[in-house]
């Protein structure tokens, strides 16, 4: 196999399981020894090792439930777990016994997939005859629900998920054993374990010990169980096992895992539009936002711990979005893609059968592109507000549920069916570890900057929800969020949760809580958010499966989806690289020299 390594040129690509099985030949070409079963099916041994935190991979390396993944990935095991006199976050963690693993929290999960089928035909078929792009969604959502309540029926501890490929020209059914118990047992000092930030973090090659161990835990009988102290360490099945011998030049190698999000099956001018407005605002939103919190993190330490994981999730789409801009603009990837979809083009015009089959799905997508340019401004406004304020949050989770409640489990938004009211005061009782009013108000002023900076003409509904009419300045924003965090009662966990389980919106009309109040006035401004996603969603699910077949058509390559939290594989040989033509050659082994000294007479 040493010849077809030599020459091998990895396409990219983050495959399916499935997908690899019209690969065997290039895959046996290079030396593949193992069962190629073994890395097509989710439940063969080397896949059921590898499993996901929910936003994270990672993997089972030993038959009594160890996980271990990066240090970053258990920033809320430790944020959970520390104090200003026990700083886990900056000191690290060992656990010396089992009885000494510290609960990583209400949220942690461990999820072990079991199985993935195709359900496209039970979700798309008779779409294309729905003519109204909001019911072509709610028709999708709606079969989607359907296919989970039948996958989940009689069976706990499992949980089940539709997810969409291929800009939704294809969906898989997703069974996943959910490990609700999840312990912290070791974590370097973040000396070693974030050594070189967030920018060593995306780039190569690294210095740190970028590592964590955590375990999984579940009942006596083995099923998965919520925290107790009674637990026991999940048996798993399969876990992977140290190498017998190094790795060398030219070797196959793969990486499994459950990658987050990637947009390259999108058009130029999609690319285009993320380059200019969504890249540059998004950068500008996390420097802003890490800048407050370094300044406040200096000024208390409690602050410092709870506003942590938010450094590094900002930090973490700081440092890649502005790679992602670099890539774009001087890595020439714009332009290629530009180049790309022009060939695309052509070779769509060159054929009347093609151009009947495909010809109006660029002006379509344009079309569609400028309507969301006429609200995306002001939706995200909402949309920022929503997710970095707890107590705005909380108070979303309190209003949508008192609206969902009432329906039938099959009507309700997905979000909030039954299945996921435990994750909801999971989620309150999580989020009270993160609260400190000082942190949450800054962070609420600062959402609403960008918003402000728009002209009068464009001003965000959410702004006149917070400030109502007149100018907007520093002193109206900094009065009225005194009076929004001055007399709530939100503040308080064990009431979120509360008003979580049983107010009905008739209750809540009538509270006198001023985030309850803020949050009613803004539900019309929800739901038109809503109702613009929701078209959105409609109209490219017929048009990004038509781009996507357009691309695969004319390139007659295998074409890998777009990443989106489920399993994947890619593979390819060990090499060095060079970042540009013009740089060194980066070695693909870290080498460790040590340089003597020779002392003279003086010693």
């Amino acid at each position: 196999a040493a010849p077809a390594r030599a020459a091998f040129e990895n396409p990219g690509g983050m495959w399916m399981p499935e997908q690899l099985t019209a690969q065997l030949d290039t895959l046996r070409s290079l030396g593949l020894e193992i069962d190629p079963r073994e890395l097509t099916d989710p439940s063969s041994s080397v896949l059921q090792s590898i499993v996901s935190l929910g936003g994270c991979s990672a993997s089972f390396v030993s038959e009594e439930g160890l996980v271990v993944t990066n240090h970053h990935c258990a920033t809320g095991a430790l944020q959970y777990n520390s104090t200003p006199s026990e700083n886990l976050l900056r000191d690290g963690y060992l656990a010396k016994s089992r009885g000494d693993e510290r609960w990583s929290g209400p949220s942690a999960r461990v999820y072990v997939t079991q199985a993935m089928r195709d359900v496209t035909a039970d979700v798309r078929n008779g779409i294309d005859a729905i003519t109204d792009p909001a019911a072509r969604a709610r028709k999708v959502e709606d079969r989607q629900k359907e296919l989970v309540a039948a996958c989940e029926k009689g069976r706990p501890g499992l949980r089940c998920n539709v997810q969409s490929f291929f800009g939704g020209g294809q969906f898989r059914l997703i069974e996943q054993l959910e490990i609700r118990d999840v312990r912290l047992v070791f974590a370097p000092h973040d000396g070693v374990g974030n050594f070189g930030g967030e920018i060593d973090n995306w780039r190569w090659p690294r210095q740190s010990g970028d590592f964590t161990f955590l375990r999984a835990y579940v009942g006596k009988d083995g099923k998965p169980a919520d925290y107790s102290p009674s637990n026991v360490p999940f048996r798993s099945k399969h876990h992977l096992k140290l190498a017998s011998k190094p790795l060398a030049k030219g070797d196959l190698v793969f990486v499994a895992g459950y990658p987050g999000r990637t947009n390259r099956l999108r058009t130029a001018m999609e690319v285009q539009d993320a380059l200019r407005w969504r890249y540059p605002r998004s950068i500008q939103f996390f420097a802003e936002n890490l800048e407050l919190l370094e300044r406040l993190g200096k000024e208390s330490p409690e602050i410092a711990i709870k506003g942590n994981s938010l450094v590094r999730g900002f930090g973490n789409y700081f440092t890649h979005f502005k790679g992602v801009v670099e890539g774009l603009e001087k890595g020439g990837l714009a332009a290629a893609k530009a180049r790309a979809d022009e060939e695309l083009v052509a070779w769509v015009n060159a054929e009347p059968a093609r151009k009947a089959k495909y010809g109006d799905v660029f002006p379509r997508m344009a079309a569609l592109l400028a309507e969301v340019k006429k609200t995306r401004a002001a939706d995200e406004a909402y949309r920022e507000m929503r997710r970095t304020t707890a107590l705005a949050g909380g108070a979303l989770n309190i209003v949508r549920m008192a609206e969902e409640r009432p329906k039938a489990d099959a009507a309700r938004d997905a979000e909030y069916q039954e299945r996921n009211w435990a994750r909801r005061e999971q989620e309150e009782q999580s989020r009270q570890k993160r609260y400190d009013r000082r942190l949450d108000k800054a962070l609420f002023k600062l959402a609403l900057q960008p918003a402000a900076r728009l002209s009068d003409g464009s001003r965000p509904p959410v702004l006149t929800a917070v400030l109502g009419e007149g100018p907007v300045t520093d002193a109206r924003i900094d009065a009225a969020l005194d009076a929004l965090y001055g007399s709530t009662k939100l503040e308080d966990a064990a009431t979120r949760v509360k008003l979580l389980k049983t107010a009905s919106l008739a209750e809540l009309k009538k509270s006198k809580d001023p985030f309850v109040a803020l949050r009613l006035r803004l539900r019309e401004v929800a739901r038109a958010v809503r109702q613009r996603e929701e078209a959105l969603e409609g109209e490219l699910l017929l048009l990004q499966p038509r781009y996507v077949a357009m691309i695969a058509e004319a390139t007659a390559k295998p074409l890998a989806p777009d990443a989106n939290g489920t399993l994947r594989i890619t593979y390819g040989t060990v090499r060095g690289y060079r970042p540009q033509d013009s740089a060194p050659v980066y070695e693909p082994f870290t080498k460790l020299f040590h340089q003597g000294i020779i002392l003279g007479e003086d010693g």
